[in-house]
């Protein structure tokens, strides 16, 4: 399975793409590319969301992903930040359907929880975490690159219990 996850952002939107490879005689999982999507900070918005769409489908074209996660809606104190968030998650969305890619959509909490064991995990204890489950020699850059691997290693853990347990049911 080839999942990839994507962080929103209005300044970089962090990419992850993460395969579970158990064709080996170790399961694990495997980093495949990490980076960040930073349009021209004086780009105005709709220059920044065509070329984070375009970047994007370029990553889905180029890795083909079996799935795409995404982080879900979360509350802002900020509205207007919360708003732009909201577009450039929109174009992701776009960007994954026009694919034809499933998504797969996962709350803070969950992805933290998942990665780290702890909900409400400090972003460098994400990065560690990370970087540990996917035996890289760093924390990856930018911090935005891993919260998408963390979001590819959230699907990957819940695909996999959802299997089992079908496995299991029938």
């Amino acid at each position: 399975m080839r999942v990839c996850g994507i962080d929103c952002g209005t300044v970089t939107t962090g990419y992850g793409i993460v395969e579970w490879d158990d064709h080996s005689r170790d399961p694990h999982l495997v980093s495949i590319s990490a980076g960040g999507i930073c349009p021209p900070k004086k780009a105005l918005l709709p220059e920044r969301l065509a070329l984070i769409y375009a970047e994007l489908s370029s990553l889905f074209e180029h890795f083909h992903p079996d799935v795409v996660a995404v982080e879900e809606v979360f509350y802002s104190v900020n509205a207007r930040s919360a708003i732009r968030l909201g577009h450039v998650r929109g174009v992701a969305l776009l960007a994954a359907a026009t694919a034809g890619l499933p998504i797969a959509e996962y709350a803070p909490l969950t992805i933290k929880s998942t990665v780290t064991g702890y909900g409400l995990a400090a972003k460098n204890q994400v990065q560690f975490m990370v970087a540990r489950l996917l035996s890289l020699p760093a924390a990856p850059e930018p911090a935005d690159a891993a919260d998408a691997l963390a979001l590819a290693i959230c699907h990957i853990h819940h695909a996999q219990t959802l299997s089992l347990q079908e496995a299991r049911a029938v």
